[in-house]
C-alpha cells in the first residue's frame, strides 16, 4: 500500500514536470513504460538534490528516447552547470529543434545565444517567440537590443515603430529613435523625430525642450535658442531649458551668463534637491580647479541655507565642504544644527555633532546629543556606543552599561565589527568593575567573536583571569597577542609578567617585568606595575630591589596596607 502510494505521488511529479516545460510526447517507437519510469526517477532525484544521479538517469533516458525534448532541456542545464558551454547548447538547441512550438525551450535557447554573445542567432529565435504570443512585449525590447548590438540599426528602428504602433508615441521611443539615427550620421532624421514628438503633444514643455536639446546636439544653436526662448516666454522657470541654457553658455565661455542661470536654478523651488546638490558639486569642483578660493561656493551655500525650503543634504554638504576646506569648526557647527533642524532623523548630522563634542572633551554633551538622536534613528548603534562610552568616561556606569545593553539589540550582520568588538569590550570591562565578573567574561568573549585581535580586551581578560587564578594557560595565549601586537606597551608586558609570575615562572616574569618599567611612563597607574616589579623581584630571591620597588609603589599609593606589611616583613604577601 505505502509503495502504491509513493508510485501515484511520484507519477504526479513527472506529470508537473513535463506540463512545465510543455513538452510533446515522444514520437519514437520504444518501451515508453521504461524511459517514463527512468525519467520520472531522474525528476525525483533532481528535486531531492541529488544531482549526479538525475544526471546519470537523464543520459540513459536520452539512449531510451533519443528524440525526447525534455531529456535534452534538462541536460543542457546540467552541462551548462558543468560548464560545458558547448554541450550545453548542442541540448537545448537539439529540445529547441525537437519542440519548435515550446517557448520555454525557445526562451532557453534564446538565453544561451546571448550568454555566448553570439546575437545575430538569438535575433531569430526572439522574433519566433514573439511571433507566436504578441502579448510578450518584453521580446520586442529584447529584439531591441540585439539589434542595436548587431548595429543593424534599421531593425532597431522597424522595431521601435512596431513599439509606437502597439503603446503609442513617448519620450523614451522617441529619444531611443533619435540617439539611433544620430548613431547613424542622419542628424536631419534625429531632429525631426523629435519635432514630431513635440508637435504631437504641444502642450508639453517638456518635449518641446527635449526638440531644442536635439537641435542644440546637432550643432543647430540658433534654432535651439529659439525653441527655449520660446519655451521660457510660457515657463520662466523651466528647469531643463535653464539648464541646458547653462551648459551651452558654459561651452561658449560666457562664465558671468552661465553663473547667472546656475543661481537661477539652484534658487527655484521646482529643483529637486538631487539637481541642487549635482550642480554644487560641479561649482565645487570648478572652483578647485580654479585654485580653491571658496568665496562663490560658500555665498551659494549661505543663499541655499537661506531658502525655506532648504534640505538637510545641502546643509550636510555644505559642512562637509567647510570641513575639507577647514574652516573653523565654530562656524561648521551652526549649519549641521540647521540640517538637523530640518531633518531630526539625519543621523549623519547628528554623527558629525557628536563628533565635535567628543573632540571637545564635552561628554555631556555627547550624551544629550546620542539621547536626541536614539529617538529618530532608534536602530543606530553608533548612538548607544558613544552614550555608553561618555558615561563611562564620566565614572557613570550604571547609565553606560545600561545604553550598552540597549544597543545589542540593534547589533546585526552589517555591523562593523571593529564597533562591535569594543561595544562588548568596554561593556566587560564595566561589569568587572561591578563585581560581575562570569558577566565580564562573557561580554569579552563576545568582543572577540566579532575581533579576536581587540588587544585591549584580551590584555582585560588575560588580567582579570590571572587575578582570579583561573585559565592561566588561556590567559597566558591571549596577553601574549598582546605583546606582539604591541612590544612596548607597559601595561601589556606587565600583564604577561603578571600571569608567568601565577604561573610561579618567576625568572621568565622578571624579563617582561624589566621591559615594562623600560618601556612605562611616568603616571600614577604605574604603581601597580612597580609593585607587580617588587613581587615578582623577590620571588626571584632579590629583596633588596623588591623592597625599593614597593617602597616606590607606596609614594603613590601611602594607605595600602598590603605593601607596608610586604615593606616591613620584608617578603612577598599574598593578597
Amino acid at each position: 500500500m505505502v509503495m502504491a502510494i509513493a508510485w501515484i505521488c511520484s507519477m504526479q511529479v513527472c506529470a508537473q514536470v513535463k506540463s512545465s516545460v510543455n513538452s510533446k510526447p515522444s514520437t519514437v517507437n520504444i518501451q515508453s513504460t521504461e524511459y517514463d519510469h527512468f525519467f520520472l526517477e531522474a525528476m525525483v532525484q533532481r528535486q531531492k538534490g541529488n544531482h549526479d544521479a538525475a544526471f546519470d538517469l537523464l543520459r540513459h533516458c536520452r539512449d531510451l528516447n533519443p528524440e525526447a525534448p525534455e531529456v535534452y532541456y534538462f541536460l543542457g542545464q546540467y552541462y551548462a552547470a558543468l560548464k560545458d558551454a558547448e554541450q550545453s547548447m548542442a541540448c537545448v538547441k537539439r529540445a529547441a529543434e525537437l519542440d519548435p512550438d515550446n517557448t520555454t525551450y525557445l526562451e532557453t535557447l534564446a538565453q544561451a545565444y546571448i550568454s555566448q554573445q553570439d546575437y545575430a542567432s538569438a535575433i531569430p529565435v526572439i522574433k519566433d517567440i514573439y511571433e507566436r504570443d504578441k502579448s510578450q512585449e518584453e521580446m520586442l525590447e529584447m529584439l531591441f537590443q540585439l539589434y542595436q548590438q548587431t548595429e543593424d540599426f534599421e531593425s532597431a528602428i522597424g522595431v521601435l515603430e512596431l513599439m509606437e504602433q502597439n503603446d503609442g508615441k513617448s519620450e523614451r521611443l522617441s529619444l531611443a529613435k533619435s540617439a539611433i539615427f544620430n548613431r547613424q550620421g542622419n542628424s536631419k532624421a534625429a531632429i525631426a523625430e523629435m519635432a514630431a514628438l513635440a508637435k504631437q503633444y504641444p502642450n508639453d514643455l517638456n518635449y518641446k525642450a527635449l526638440y531644442g536639446e536635439t537641435l542644440m546636439m546637432n550643432d543647430q544653436e540658433k534654432k535651439a535658442l529659439a525653441v527655449y526662448e520660446e519655451i521660457l516666454r510660457e515657463d520662466p522657470e523651466n528647469i531643463r531649458v535653464l539648464l541646458s541654457l547653462r551648459t551651452y553658455y558654459q561651452g561658449e565661455g560666457m562664465t558671468a551668463v552661465a553663473d547667472s542661470l546656475t543661481e537661477r536654478v539652484l534658487m527655484n523651488r521646482n529643483t529637486v534637491t538631487e539637481e541642487k546638490v549635482r550642480l554644487i558639486r560641479q561649482e565645487i569642483a570648478a572652483s578647485e580647479a580654479a585654485g580653491g578660493d571658496s568665496t562663490r561656493v560658500m555665498r551659494l551655500f549661505d543663499k541655499l541655507l537661506a531658502l525655506p525650503q532648504c534640505d538637510a543634504d545641502l546643509a550636510l554638504l555644505c559642512a562637509s565642504y567647510m570641513n575639507a576646506k577647514k574652516m573653523p569648526k565654530d562656524s561648521v557647527l551652526p549649519v549641521l544644527e540647521k540640517a538637523v533642524a530640518l531633518s531630526p532623523d539625519y543621523a549623519p548630522a547628528r554623527m558629525q555633532l557628536v563628533a565635535y563634542a567628543w573632540e571637545n572633551d564635552d561628554m555631556d554633551r555627547v550624551i544629550n546629543l546620542c539621547q536626541e538622536a536614539r529617538q529618530y534613528s532608534p536602530d543606530e548603534m553608533l548612538f548607544y556606543y558613544y552614550q555608553g562610552i561618555a558615561y563611562y568616561k564620566r565614572d557613570n556606569l550604571e547609565s553606560a552599561l545600561s545604553a550598552f545593553q540597549n544597543g545589542i539589540g540593534v547589533i546585526n550582520d552589517n555591523s562593523d565589527p571593529a564597533i562591535v568588538s569594543d561595544f562588548y569590550a568596554v561593556m566587560g570591562d564595566i561589569l568587572h568593575q561591578k563585581g560581575l565578573a562570569e558577566a565580564a567574561f562573557a561580554a569579552y568573549d563576545s568582543c572577540l567573536v566579532w575581533k579576536d585581535d581587540n588587544v585591549g580586551c584580551l590584555n582585560n581578560y588575560a588580567y582579570y583571569l590571572s587575578e582570579r587564578g583561573e585559565r592561566l594557560s588561556q590567559a597566558e595565549e591571549m596577553s601574549y597577542k598582546t605583546i606582539k601586537a604591541e612590544p612596548k606597551n607597559a601595561t601589556y608586558l606587565d600583564t604577561y609578567a603578571w600571569i608567568l609570575f601565577m604561573q610561579e615562572r618567576y625568572s621568565e616574569a622578571k624579563v617582561y617585568i624589566d621591559q615594562a618599567l623600560q618601556n612605562m611612563e611616568q603616571t600614577e597607574s604605574n604603581a601597580v606595575i612597580i609593585e607587580h616589579a617588587g613581587d615578582i623581584y623577590a620571588q626571584n630571591k632579590e629583596i633588596d630591589r623588591a623592597i625599593s620597588f614597593w617602597q616606590d609603589a607606596r609614594q603613590q599609593k601611602p594607605e595600602d596596607p598590603l605593601l607596608s606589611r610586604k615593606i616591613k616583613l620584608k617578603k612577598y604577601i599574598k593578597e
